[in-house]
């Protein structure tokens, strides 16, 4: 297995539509698939899609901790395992959206208010080729929209509606600890 290089925003790998995989149990595939995922951990994020890592293919993982379902949806809100999804399809469950906070590793350093569906229901194939079908809601549906736009070329920040909320994530930083220093 291997670390892979994240491309940023700016390459062309970035910008085009990922291509669908015809067959997921072949070894180039696989081998993606266990690459991606020592490369999320070692990384420490939520997601990862495939063109993020160099590769033009329908193809993104993530996860929601417990502790980060909590902190997003408040208490008792539900872990999501790590989860590989190939040739995703979204469908969106009703109209309400929500902006919330977004960065991403193709955008390092920068976060910015992002709004988003509130409940989605996605389906694909997981690792071993079995389909999949779940629906979303909060940041678990955040995340996955996110992953999922990176398979047609689109950033976070084309998705935001106001680009005065972007910042970077070491000047939020500080504003919050000034923030917690006044009270």
């Amino acid at each position: 297995m291997a670390i892979l290089k994240i491309a940023r925003m700016g390459h062309p790998v970035l910008k085009r539509r990922a291509e669908l995989i015809s067959d997921v149990k072949v070894p180039e595939i696989q081998r993606l698939i266990k690459d991606m995922l020592e490369t999320l951990v070692d990384i420490g994020g939520a997601g990862l899609a495939a063109p993020q890592v160099h590769v033009p293919l329908r193809l993104v993982m993530f996860h929601v901790p417990e502790a980060r379902a909590g902190k997003e949806d408040g208490p008792g809100a539900a872990a999501v395992p790590f989860t590989v999804l190939i040739n995703p399809e979204i469908e969106v469950l009703g109209e309400e959206m929500a902006a919330g906070l977004e960065a991403c590793l193709s955008v390092p350093g920068l976060a910015g208010m992002v709004p988003r569906h509130t409940h989605i229901r996605y389906r694909g194939l997981d690792g071993t080729g079995q389909p999949i079908e779940r629906e979303a809601r909060g940041f678990h549906a955040r995340v996955v929209q996110h992953e999922c736009d990176h398979l047609d070329g689109i950033l976070y920040p084309m998705r935001m509606a106001d680009l005065s909320t972007l910042s970077f994530v070491e000047e939020m930083r500080r504003s919050v600890e000034a923030a917690a220093d006044i009270d």
